[in-house]
């Protein structure tokens, strides 16, 4: 008994807004508005531009495709909407047993103090990422939302408690706001 491929190509169309420029060069894609350019090498798929879009497809239409091509238009999405407005991470410094001091320096987020130590402990932050600390809270901005996702995370895994109970030593670093979830 043989069975019979799906023969219909899956594809995806994104539209591109107006003041928005979009090349592409192979597998990857560059978006360009107003002197800022942000790229992104996205292997695996087919993308056409014609007219105001950019259309995605594969040559098969298996599920494995179609988790590869929305995943594409996700990564391509996230490239147009940075133009628009930054993407803005949000976390707590919360120190109950001993006063914690946050800084940035360079391209680290410097922590001194956590849970009395006497080094101190380093979160690097990425290229196009800006950090600022207010008292408690830290507040990482970048236009690009894989960049500033993970200088949060980056920040977040330094200020790890390790070998402690956490129901106790809750000490640390959170996240508590990310782009596009509400409170």
């Amino acid at each position: 008994m043989f069975f019979k491929m799906k023969e219909s190509l899956m594809k995806r169309e994104v539209e591109i807004p107006e003041g928005i420029e979009v090349n592409l060069e192979g597998a990857e894609i560059k978006v360009m508005k107003k002197g800022k350019e942000m790229k992104r090498k996205l292997p695996g798929v087919l993308i056409e531009k014609k007219d105001n879009k950019l259309i995605i497809k594969t040559a098969r239409s298996t599920k494995r495709e179609k988790k590869q091509i929305n995943t594409v238009v996700a990564h391509i999405k996230n490239l147009i909407s940075g133009f628009e407005e930054e993407f803005v991470y949000k976390l707590q410094i919360c120190s109950v047993h001993f006063p914690m001091n946050v800084s940035v320096k360079d391209d680290f987020v410097i922590i001194k103090n956590f849970f009395g130590e006497t080094k101190e402990r380093k979160a690097r932050i990425l290229n196009e990422a800006k950090v600022t600390v207010e008292r408690d809270i830290i507040t990482v901005t970048s236009t690009n939302k894989e960049v500033a996702g993970q200088t949060a995370a980056n920040i977040e895994k330094a200020a790890k408690t390790r070998a402690k109970d956490r129901r106790i030593f809750q000490d640390g670093i959170y996240i508590i706001e990310k782009p596009g979830k509400e409170k």
